[in-house]
């Protein structure tokens, strides 16, 4: 057994309190020279988790069994901000999360995610593939983690509400709205005028049911599958973000892997990643029906107005000089002018 297999027995011992049933499947692969744990914040039905759970098969079966690659889904080892302390410490081996969430630790990474910035998808994944991409995942490496090469897929994010649709900009003043922990989704809320409130996707269901938040946004299959539909009347079609989940290791673990590990594990999830956008991209139209379906009302949203209300509240004004000249005109490259 590898010095590395006795490290991650250690962090295994304290996950088991954590999510002893999951731990159970690692600690039985006996035959496994590197086991290692990945995590994410979605549900069991979400293309997310189905792909990564595909991407860990096919890795084990390339290996024949060398590298297993257990998958802790819907949160089961706590939110957003515990995961990434935990893959920061090495206690977690891989890690998928939003860009304007790990924006907290690196800064650059919510670029991707500017309001209104993007039109559609055939400007976003050559970006994000691409100069884009590349300039987020060096910014990634320097705070000491490792970004895979194909960010995965969570989509453009609608706004959903008990209380009343969200047709124009006034609409957002005084509003209660969830938002994950990232200052630019509070920032752009706040030019709105609305009350954003940060809360951990893991309470988000609980905040909505009980009326601690009036609303929240999210990708229309996250709100699927996360089944908010219970606790929502309206969704409207605000597509005001872009929002994605780069796959993350913990890079002093990931440099330690030999490379034939490494290149099978990069294959197969950066493989899966394109697959699951994909997937997504096929899921659009029926999952828009099935809330229908489900009781939610959906209304369409003329963006204009959204746009320049963030033009004249100097939202683009402080977000292309915290990113600096460079990184926009790589963002202004593939979206066109914004600001």
């Amino acid at each position: 057994m590898t010095m590395l297999t006795r490290r991650r027995a250690l962090h295994l011992a304290v996950a088991g309190a954590v999510a002893g049933p999951a731990v159970l499947r690692i600690t039985r692969a006996h035959a496994a020279e590197f086991s290692l744990k990945a995590a994410n914040n979605t549900p069991l039905s979400h293309p997310l988790t189905i792909y990564m759970t595909k991407a860990a098969d096919a890795i084990r079966q390339e290996t024949g069994g060398k590298v297993d690659i257990a998958l802790f889904p819907n949160n089961q080892l706590g939110g957003d901000t515990d995961m990434l302390s935990q893959l920061r410490s090495g206690a977690l081996e891989f890690f998928t999360l939003s860009p304007l969430i790990l924006a907290t630790l690196v800064p650059a990474a919510s670029i991707s995610g500017v309001g209104f910035a993007w039109g559609s998808y055939d400007k976003l994944w050559p970006a994000m593939d691409g100069d884009l991409g590349a300039h987020v995942r060096a910014q990634i490496e320097k705070s000491g983690l490792f970004a895979f090469d194909r960010i995965w897929e969570n989509g453009f994010r609608q706004t959903t509400s008990s209380t009343r649709p969200i047709l124009k900009p006034e609409d957002f003043k005084g509003f209660k709205i969830r938002v994950p922990p990232s200052p630019m989704w509070t920032s752009m809320f706040k030019a709105f005028d609305a009350a954003p409130m940060t809360i951990n996707f893991a309470e988000v269901y609980s905040a909505l049911q009980t009326k601690i938040a009036e609303g929240q946004e999210n990708p229309l299959t996250l709100i699927d599958t996360a089944k908010l539909y219970e606790v929502q009347k309206h969704l409207s079609k605000t597509n005001h973000m872009w929002d994605g989940f780069w796959l993350l290791s913990n890079g002093k673990i990931w440099r330690g892997l030999p490379q034939e590990v490494k290149a099978v594990i990069a294959k197969h999830f950066n493989t899966q990643a394109v697959a699951q956008r994909e997937d997504m991209a096929k899921r659009s139209g029926t999952t828009e029906q099935d809330l229908r379906a489900r009781g939610l009302t959906i209304h369409d949203v003329d963006t204009k107005a959204f746009q320049a209300k963030l033009q004249s509240a100097g939202f683009y004004k402080e977000w292309k000089g915290k990113f600096g000249d460079d990184a926009w005109a790589l963002l202004e490259k593939h979206t066109g002018s914004i600001a």
